[in-house]
C-alpha cells in the first residue's frame, strides 16, 4: 500500500496538473523530468507567473474546497456492529423494534434546553459568496428541518449596507436577511439559528446587535475550524469594496489606498484584493470576561467552536467549556473548508479528525469522571452520510451529540437551487427528466412538503431549500435504520462497541476495540 499521504503540486483545487501524469516524483510531486519549455501547468510553474494567487482553491465565489490529503487513520477504518439480540428504546418486540420507532431528536444546553429532529447542523458559513448565494436554500431547509444553522465570521463587516455608529453595529442589511429566512420558517421551536464571532466581529459588537436587534438566542465563540489556522479570507474584485473594508479595520492586500496599488489595480495588473482577519489570541481571563459579556446582553445560549489545532488548545478548549458553562463546544478536525482557506494550509496542517476526536473523547472523560461540567460536544470533520455520523456519535459516546456539517448541506442546497432553474428554463437533463418535470415529480419529500405547509407557503420554498430538506430527510431514515440494526432507538443509547476498529493502528488511535477482539469476553462466555 502506498505510503504517501499527500497530493502535491497538482490539484483541482489549485487548476493545476502535471505534465507526465502518470510518471511522478512522490516527495516533490513534480514531474520525474522537468522539461525547459514547459509553460508551467503544475502548481510550480502557475506560482512563477501567479504567485499568492496561487496559494488558494480557484475559481474563488463558486467552489467550496476540502484537503485531498488521505490521512493514516480516518472513520472509513471504522465499522458499524449491528446484533440480532434485544434492543434499547422500545420493547424487544419485532412489531415494535422497528427503524422508524427510532427517535433522532437531541436536546442540549447547561440549562434550559435547545431542541433539535436530527443530531447535526451546519457549523458556520460566512461571508464567502458561495454562503451568501446559497443562504436561502441553506437557512430555509436548515429551519423546516428543524436543525441548526450557524451565520459564520465576518458577515457584518463585508456588508457593505451596515451601519456603524462609534465603530459598533448599528444596523445590517445581511446579517438581519440571514436570521430574518431562518426565523420564518423555523416550526414548533425545533432548530437554532447561531451567529458566530471572530476578533473583527467582536470589535464591530456584531453579536450584540443580533442579540438586541434580531432577537438572537444563540451566539458562538470561534477560536478557528479545522480547514486552517488563521483568520478567514476572500477575494475582493471592487476597488472601492477594498477601501470600505479597510476602513473598518481588515486587513486588505494589498493597501487599497496606496496611489500606486490603485493605478496597478486600474491597469489589470492584479484583478482582486485580499481581505484577511486577524488571529485570536486566547487566554481564559479574556475568554470568561467574553462568555459574561454575552450572557450580560441577552445571550441564552453561547457556544464555542475550536478547529484542529494541538492537544494542548483542544483541553484549553474543554477545561475552559467545562468551568464556564458552555452549551455546545465544537471541535473541527483538519481537511475541511467552505471558503478560500490557503490549499497547503489545509492540506498539512492540523491534527486529523479521527485522532482529534479521540482525544477529545479522552479529555472530556477526565472531566465527567471527576462530576465536573461537560457541555454537549459536537464533532466535525468531512462528516457527509449517515453512516459517518453514526461513528461520529459513537467515537465520542456518550458526551458527543451531534455531528457539524458544511460541504455536503452546501452541496444538496447548491444541487436544488440548479434543478429549480432548469425547471424554470425547461432545460432539465436527461438523467434528472426520468423523474419528472416539475419540483413535486423530482423531490421526493415534495408532496409530504407541501402537505404540511400548504400550497400557497410550499410554492414560496426555494428549490435550494428542498433540496437542503431532502438530503436531511435521506440522512435521517439511513441513520435510523443503522441504529436500529444496532438495536439502538434513540441517540442516548449509542455506545462506543457500537463501532469496531479495522486495523491496528486505528484502534491504537481511537481506543476503540479491534474488529477481531469485539465481544471477546461475551463470546468466551459463550463459547465455555
Amino acid at each position: 500500500m502506498s505510503t504517501t499521504f499527500s497530493k502535491v503540486n497538482a490539484s483541482a483545487a489549485t487548476l493545476t496538473k502535471n505534465r507526465t501524469e502518470e510518471s511522478i516524483s512522490p516527495a516533490s510531486g513534480m514531474c520525474v523530468t522537468c522539461v525547459d519549455g514547459c509553460v508551467g501547468m503544475c502548481e510550480i510553474g502557475k506560482s512563477a507567473y501567479r504567485g499568492h494567487e496561487v496559494i488558494y482553491p480557484q475559481p474563488f465565489g463558486v467552489i467550496t474546497t476540502a484537503a485531498q490529503k488521505a490521512y493514516p487513520v480516518d472513520y472509513s477504518h471504522f465499522n458499524i456492529m449491528g446484533t440480532a439480540v434485544g434492543a434499547h428504546g422500545v420493547a424487544a418486540d419485532s412489531d415494535k423494534a422497528i427503524f422508524l420507532a427510532v427517535s433522532l431528536e437531541v436536546a442540549f444546553g447547561s440549562d434550559k434546553k435547545i431542541k433539535f429532529k436530527y443530531p447535526w447542523l451546519i457549523s458556520g458559513i460566512g461571508s464567502t459568496d458561495i454562503a451568501k448565494n446559497n443562504w436561502e436554500g441553506l437557512a430555509i431547509g436548515s429551519a423546516l428541518a428543524g436543525t441548526g444553522l450557524t451565520i459564520g465570521e465576518n458577515v457584518v463587516g463585508m456588508d457593505t449596507e451596515a451601519v456603524f455608529k462609534k465603530g459598533r453595529t448599528a444596523d445590517t442589511v445581511d446579517l438581519k436577511r440571514r436570521v430574518k429566512l431562518f426565523k420564518d420558517h423555523q416550526r414548533n421551536g425545533y432548530g437554532a439559528i447561531i451567529v458566530q464571532a471572530n476578533v473583527e466581529d467582536t470589535m464591530l459588537g456584531a453579536q450584540e446587535y443580533a442579540i438586541d436587534k434580531l432577537g438572537v438566542e444563540c451566539v458562538e465563540l470561534k477560536w478557528g475550524q479545522g480547514a486552517k489556522d488563521i483568520g478567514g479570507e476572500v477575494k475582493i474584485s471592487s476597488l472601492e469594496k477594498a477601501q470600505l473594508l479597510h476602513s473598518r479595520g481588515y486587513i486588505v492586500l494589498p493597501d487599497p489606498t496606496d496611489p500606486a496599488v490603485i493605478r496597478d489595480f486600474e491597469k489589470k495588473a492584479f484583478k482582486e484584493f485580499e481581505r484577511h482577519s486577524r488571529v485570536g489570541m486566547v487566554t481564559e481571563e479574556s475568554f470568561a470576561a467574553r462568555v459574561a459579556q454575552l450572557r450580560k446582553a441577552g445571550a441564552k445560549y453561547v457556544f464555542l467552536k475550536t478547529g484542529a489545532y494541538r492537544p494542548a488548545d483542544l483541553a484549553r478548549a474543554v477545561v475552559f467549556s467545562s468551568r464556564h458553562k458552555i452549551d455546545l463546544l465544537t471541535v473541527d478536525g483538519a481537511g475541511g473548508g467552505t471558503g478560500m482557506s490557503p490549499w497547503r494550509m489545509m492540506n498539512e496542517w492540523g491534527m486529523p479528525p479521527v485522532n482529534l476526536h479521540s482525544l477529545l473523547y479522552q479529555y472530556v472523560k477526565r472531566l465527567a469522571d471527576r462530576g465536573e461540567y461537560v457541555p454537549a460536544v459536537a464533532v466535525n470533520g468531512g462528516f457527509a452520510f449517515e453512516d459517518q455520523i453514526y461513528k461520529g456519535l459513537a467515537l465520542g459516546a456518550p458526551f458527543v451529540k451531534m455531528v457539524g456539517m458544511a460541504r455536503a448541506p452546501i452541496a444538496a442546497a447548491m444541487v436544488g437551487k440548479t434543478i429549480g432553474r432548469a425547471i424554470a428554463e425547461r432545460q432539465i437533463p436527461v438523467y434528472i427528466e426520468r423523474f419528472g418535470h416539475t419540483k413535486d415529480e423530482i423531490f421526493v419529500t415534495a408532496c409530504s412538503l407541501r402537505e404540511e405547509l400548504g400550497k400557497d407557503e410550499f410554492n414560496k420554498i426555494p428549490t435550494g431549500a428542498i433540496g437542503l430538506y431532502t438530503y436531511y430527510e435521506r440522512l435521517a431514515q439511513g441513520l435510523r435504520q443503522l441504529m436500529a440494526g444496532n438495536r439502538k432507538f434513540g441517540l442516548e443509547y449509542i455506545s462506543r462497541d457500537d463501532i469496531a476498529a479495522l486495523t491496528r493502528e486505528c484502534s491504537d488511535v481511537s481506543g476503540i476495540q479491534y474488529i477481531m477482539d469485539a465481544d471477546a469476553e461475551e463470546v468466551e462466555k459463550l463459547l465455555s
